[in-house]
């Protein structure tokens, strides 16, 4: 229960960068939603431990900011994989910047859904 629930904070942060930063541009239906928010998880879960890993002087370096380099890398490669695989996604010149939105704003939503959702994450019962 919880991997779908994460599953659907991951597409609902999608969808809300897709709608605010305007130089992603996505052409598809609800369902490549669902799809890429897959591929996203399944790169963040597979790569993050290791760029964080073998970056980590850098991020105690920069006192932590490279993480939002880890993670428009990560957002570029799973919209390059996800474009490969059939779903209309792209981003728009300039790449980079357009990414780092993207995956700021991934990064903010999913976090204000896990505050909010954190009861039913840990699998926990709310007190009435």
């Amino acid at each position: 229960m919880r991997f779908i629930l994460r599953w659907a904070i991951i597409a609902v942060a999608l969808y809300a960068a897709i709608a605010i930063v305007p130089g992603i541009n996505y052409q598809g239906n609800w369902m490549d939603i669902v799809w890429l928010a897959l591929i996203f998880g399944f790169v963040n879960a597979l790569l993050r431990p290791l760029l964080k890993f073998l970056t980590c002087p850098l991020i105690i370096l920069t006192l932590g900011l490279f993480t939002l380099v880890i993670n428009t890398l990560l957002f570029l490669l799973s919209t390059w994989i996800g474009g490969g695989l059939g779903i209309d996604i792209n981003l728009a010149e300039p790449v980079f910047w357009n990414a780092f939105l993207g995956a700021l704003i991934v990064s903010a939503v999913s976090f204000l859904l896990s505050l909010i959702l954190k009861d039913e994450l840990k699998g926990r019962k709310r007190k009435k």
